[in-house]
């Protein structure tokens, strides 16, 4: 699922398209283009899996495919497989020819494209965009074209028109809709761990309007028309050479940060800890006192959301307090210093920062 740029509506879209192929009873992998932990989070409501990240800079172009095919069969083997894309089509790293862009991923997967346009400022003009975006690069398949925010039946319609000499299928079309906003901040949108109920409403509401505008079937034969993915899936003892116990011979117990207030990480992060036998637990030091403590390993999360920083810098107990030193301070706008979290590595501690802002009293 891609679109020309972002606002577009390819969260709205494809999380919608998620939830109403589970809900026909189909097992959906969720997949997203790039470093971005909001949408997998509403796309693991749609799905009811865990989110899945396709992100060829800081995985590595060499994983992409085995990573998708790994999603797809985790933990069970998905019917389908829905890749959301990230900003406009053919938009990637600056400088580097479209290097971690939705159509690289494309092309590494060999994976069909479906273009989703907001057409809510023009009418004819949307057939020229869609071809050239269809002729732009001869490797990525265009598919289909969803239409967002149709504002009539009559301007759906001078669409369609138009775009019937494209040779680009329309596979549906939305209407607009205030009610299927999602509320936003400074990061994007507000993630689903901070808003389950209000989530799980939206992304069923979501499922129900893809299902009534988007040909399902139409999308499903897009979907059966990419061709067999010769990959091995990704394994996560494949990235732990060393498989030795420690010389206590305990397995070493390893807490990963979670919960709200650390929900930004990949979920790859935590398999190879788990594949090794480390009893990886998943805590929040938003919520529990001291947690981190029992374990040899702690694995911080990746950014802390700002609404969530004083409750977690103010779980003293999660962070070993050393006798002379001062406690930190968290005044507004400054970078916190003290540690939420001990990360032990042998027998030396360091310390690890929240880089987070601390939210305005």
């Amino acid at each position: 699922m891609a679109a020309p740029g972002s606002g577009h509506g390819k969260t709205t879209i494809a999380t919608g398209l998620m939830a109403a192929l589970r809900t026909r009873g189909l097992e959906v992998s969720g997949h997203k283009v790039g470093p971005d932990y909001i949408d997998p989070g509403y796309h693991a409501v749609a799905h009811g899996r865990h989110p899945r990240n396709l992100d060829p800079v800081l995985q590595g172009e060499h994983r992409v495919a085995p990573l998708f095919v790994h999603g797809a069969l985790t933990p069970r083997p998905a019917d389908v497989s829905v890749i959301e894309g990230v900003m406009g089509l053919f938009d990637g790293a600056i400088g580097r020819r479209g290097e971690a862009s939705t159509a690289h991923v494309a092309r590494l997967l060999q994976a069909p494209v479906v273009l989703v346009v907001d057409v809510s400022g023009a009418s004819r003009s949307v057939a020229a965009t869609v071809l050239g975006f269809a002729r732009f690069d001869p490797a990525v398949r265009l598919a289909g074209v969803v239409l967002n925010r149709v504002a009539t039946t009559r301007h759906e319609d001078e669409v369609r028109e138009a775009l019937g000499s494209t040779g680009v299928p329309v596979l549906g079309s939305l209407g607009r809709d205030d009610l299927l906003a999602t509320p936003s901040r400074h990061l994007g949108l507000v993630p689903a761990v901070e808003r389950a109920d209000e989530a799980a409403s939206a992304v069923q509401r979501l499922g129900e309007r893809v299902a009534a505008g988007v040909d399902l079937d139409a999308v499903l034969r897009v979907a059966r028309s990419a061709p067999p993915l010769h990959v091995a899936p990704w394994e996560a003892a494949a990235e732990l050479p060393d498989t030795r116990r420690p010389p206590t011979g305990r397995p070493v117990r390893v807490a990963s940060a979670g919960g709200a207030a650390f929900a930004f990480r990949y979920r790859e992060t935590d398999e190879p800890a788990d594949r090794r036998g480390g009893g990886g637990r998943r805590r929040r030091p938003a919520a529990r006192r001291g947690a981190a403590r029992r374990h040899r390993r702690a694995l911080p999360g990746w950014r802390v959301p700002r609404g969530l920083c004083r409750a977690v810098v103010g779980q003293r107990a999660a962070a070993p307090r050393r006798r002379g030193r001062r406690r930190g301070r968290y005044p507004g706008g400054r970078r916190v210093r003290r540690p939420a979290l001990p990360v032990r590595a042998g027998s030396a501690a360091t310390r690890w920062s929240v880089p987070c802002r601390a939210a305005p009293r």
